[in-house]
Parts: C-alpha cells; structure tokens; sequence
C-alpha cells in the first residue's frame, strides 16, 4: 500500500445528512433538558449508572488496553511511520503543538480540579489509612491515577488513528474513516453517518455543559475576589463573552486565532505554577512531586484494573463516582479532542505523535497537581483549614481561597481568572473547528459562516441550559455516550492494526 493517497480516491461523507441530523438531535436533547431538566437528569442517571453497574469491567479492559496498545505503538516497528506524506514536516513548532494540545485537552480541568481534587481524596477517599502524610500522598497518587497516562492514551489512540487515515491514506477527515479497514464501505453509508453524529453530538453537548459550568467557576472567582454579584444571569454573561472571544477566534483560523490564544493561555498557566511554587512550600512541593510519580507508579497496575466487585457499598459508590465516571468523561470527549489533536499533528511520526500525547502533557499535569494540589495538602496537614473548607462548601472558589496564602493575591486571582476564561475559549474555538469538519464530511475549507454558526449553538446552549437548570442532565447524557464511543475506539485499534501489517517499513 502506498504511503499516501489522493481524498478523491475515497467516497466523500453525506455532509448535509450529517449536518441536518445533528442539529436535530441536539435541539431534541436540549428540549428534554430545557422543558424537564430534573426529569431528564434522571433519565440519563439511570442510564448511567446502569451502565456502570454492567459495564464496569468492560470500562477498565478498555482504558487499560488502549494504554497498552499505545505502549505497543511507541516500541512496535511502526514508530518511524510519518502521519502523511514521507516528506511532509510538522505545521507547527513543537512548543507551540504541546500548547494547543492542552487547549483542547484538559487545561481547564487542571486549574478548575488542581486544588480540589487532591483535597476531596485526602478528606473522602474511602480508606481506613490515618496518618495524615500517607492519606495525602495516597490522595495525589489517586489524582494522578484519574489524569494521568490512562486519560491520555485514549486520546492518542484517538488522534493516531484519525491523523494516519486522513493524512497518510487520503480519506476524508472524519470519524467514520478510522473504521474503513474493519467495516469497509459501509462507512460510507448510513452506519458511517451515524458514528459521525454521535461525535458531533457528544462533542457539542459536552462542549456546552463545560461552558455552563465553567461560567458558574469564572463568575465565583469573580465574586469571591472583586465582590461581582454571583447570580445566573451573570454567568449567561461570561458565556456570552466567552462565545464571542471564540467566534472572533475560530474566524480568525487555525494559525492565528487558536494557536495565538493557546500560547498565551500557557504562559499565563505557566506563570501562575511558577508564583505557587516559588511562593508556597518549594522544598516540599519539589520533594512531594518525585514521590507522588512513586505512588502513582506503584498504585498504577492495581487501579488499572479494579472494577468493585471486592468493595463494599461506599467503596463501590466512590469508584463509580470518580474513577468510572473519569473514564467515561474521557471516552466521550475523545472524539473531540482526538480530532484536534490530529488536526494539528501532520507531518509527525507515530513513535513521535504517540510519545508526545501520552507523556508530555501526562507529565506537566502531575506538576501542576502536585504544586497547587500540593501546596493545599501542605496547609492542611498543618493546621491551615481555609482551602479544605473552601473545597466542602464552594469548589470552584478553593483555588482564590490558596492565593490568599501568598502576596499579589488581586494579581494572581485576576490571572487565573483570565487563564480560565482564555482555556474555555480555546476548548470552544478548537471544538468549532471539529464539529464543523466533521458536519462538512471531513472538508476543512468551509465557509466562515459555518463555524461561526457552530461557535455560537455551543454559547447558546449552554446559556439555554444554565437559565433552565438543565446543565447536570447533558453532562449526563454526554457520560452516556461513552459507551458506544468505546466500542468505536477498540474498532480503531483494529483497523490500525490491519492497515499497519499492509505497510511498507521504512529502512533501518
């Protein structure tokens, strides 16, 4: 099989079918979630936790199985294979690559659960351990466990399979084209425009929920630090703000609007973990990073493959809650963010793609947690509660309740409040440009006005939602969708298995 070949040679999506039957499912979702929003919560919950309660083992194979998979594609014979043309080279610096790469990723969720989450396991986890060191560095080893190599590999196996069928083999860039080597061309036709729908849904809802939720984070940092008032109708406010930064973005293009953005948005991160580290307890938290790898490492196998059936009820409670509820966040949100990360990864070896996604961003997460997750764990073991209630009583003000512990307070929280606004902007811009791809049938040159109108559904939605109450229900039914999601995923693994044995090594 040749390295590279034409589009032209590969039956083109239905776009208008793709486009007409996701904007009608999302208006019948909103519509349940807007006239019975308790009604649909539950609906979906229910769902949910079946699927849990049936489908926990399946969750666990599957997210531990794509980590192996991706370990096989960093040391099996394929690494040297280009994701294009063999003399295609990277679009993008590799600085600039990894930036953009936690826009779309999980930037947001590092600064909205880098306090919390090391807090909330320290206080909640279900475990008989008393020393309060040992419960704390078991607290990060957990965190780590939740955003760590198992979260990322399911993007890159993701994004692998998406960058070498568009970009090496020629087909449209689209979910459906993975599939190719196992359903053939069926993936042409109706089944393929399903899969396509499903990813356009998941990705629009999820984007949405995010943005509900992210206005609720951003509009109580606001009042917690300037004394704004903290009501719906000022988060609808920041969700219109944060709509029109990311249409701005979105038409501005991929090199200029998203890039530009993500490169800020990582220097201002970056800055913010260097005050916390220089300002907090340095030595402990430099020490606290190299052990928390230890007990992550030595927690890994063990978590990697626990499902519950040896807990008791609020063990197993827990697990479904977090762990189980992780994975699910992540197989849905795959889609997107694999896409994304494909789009922008042209011109990268597999051994290169695969190293990067799984390791780099794997690797500044665990920093950024054991700084700022850290630094709380510090002040509460000694003495200091402020973070530890802020967490129990108004999450999403536990990270400008720590900076109240060092100087610059109003400087710092005024940087973590536009860090916070610029990652959902990116997260929205960068899932605009995917959702358009793929209601276009993968055709990336579509009309301005095309991602503009996606851009603007995602702020409506979301602002729909958080006036009717019905955020928790479509984060809800986006968890739901991670179970077909995870049966297309181990279909990719097959057809980059099958398509790989066809190729033509290159020489040593």
């Amino acid at each position: 099989m040749s390295s590279s070949s034409s589009p032209k040679t590969h039956p083109q999506p239905n776009a208008t079918f793709v486009s007409g039957l996701s904007v009608f499912f999302i208006g019948v979702l909103l519509a349940a979630a807007l006239l019975g929003p308790r009604r649909a919560g539950d609906f979906f919950e229910l769902i949910q936790n079946s699927i849990f309660r049936y489908f926990s083992w399946f969750y666990v194979l599957s997210m531990t199985g794509f980590l192996l998979f991706a370990l096989w594609l960093i040391f099996g014979p394929y690494g040297k294979l280009r994701l294009g043309a063999e003399d295609d080279r990277p679009e993008f610096s590799t600085p600039t690559w990894i930036s953009m790469l936690f826009s779309a990723g999980m930037g947001i969720g590092l600064l909205f659960f880098g306090v919390a989450e090391p807090m909330m396991h320290y206080a909640n986890a279900p475990t008989m351990e008393t020393n309060k060191l040992v419960r704390a560095r078991d607290a990060m080893g957990l965190t780590f466990f939740h955003w760590g190599l198992h979260a990322w590999a399911v993007y890159a196996v993701v994004g692998l399979a998406l960058a070498y069928f568009c970009f090496r083999k020629g087909f449209a860039f689209s979910l459906r084209s993975a599939l190719y080597p196992v359903l053939g061309k069926r993936v042409f036709g109706r089944m393929g425009d399903v899969i396509d729908v499903l990813a356009i849904v998941s990705t629009l809802l999820g984007v949405a929920t995010s943005l509900g939720i992210g206005a609720m984070q951003v509009n109580s940092g606001l009042h917690y630090a300037f004394g704004l008032p903290n009501t719906t109708v000022a988060q609808v406010a920041v969700i219109a703000g944060v709509t029109s930064l990311a249409t701005l973005s979105v038409v501005s293009g991929l090199h200029m609007g998203i890039r530009r953005l993500s490169e800020l948005n990582m220097a201002l991160a970056g800055l913010l973990f260097l005050m916390v580290l220089v300002l907090g307890p340095t030595p402990f938290l430099l020490n606290s990073f190299v052990e928390n790898i230890g007990s992550y490492l030595e927690q890994l196998p063990k978590h990697s493959f626990i499902t519950g059936s040896f807990e008791n009820t609020a063990e197993k409670r827990w697990l479904r809650s977090w762990t189980l509820f992780y994975w699910a966040w992540w197989i849905a949100w795959a889609p997107f963010v694999g896409m994304f990360v494909a789009r922008v990864s042209k011109g990268r070896t597999i051994r290169e793609f695969v190293v990067t996604v799984l390791f780099v961003p794997t690797l500044v997460g665990f920093a950024w947690f054991s700084v700022f997750g850290g630094a709380s764990l510090y002040a509460e073991i000694h003495g200091d509660h402020s973070v530890g209630l802020a967490v129990a009583d108004d999450m999403p003000t536990a990270v400008f309740v720590l900076f109240e512990s060092y100087p610059a307070t109003m400087f710092t929280t005024l940087v973590c409040v536009i860090s916070i606004v610029l990652f959902f902007v990116t997260s929205s811009d960068s899932a605009s440009l995917v959702v358009d791809t793929l209601a276009a049938g993968g055709n990336e040159d579509n009309p301005v006005w095309h991602r503009v109108f996606w851009a603007v559904l995602e702020g409506l939605v979301a602002a729909a939602l958080l006036l009717a109450g019905g955020l928790q229900a479509l984060r809800t039914a986006t968890i739901t969708s991670a179970l077909p999601f995870c049966v297309i995923i181990l279909l990719m693994c097959v057809g980059i298995i099958r398509s790989l044995r066809k190729e033509k090594l290159p020489k040593p």
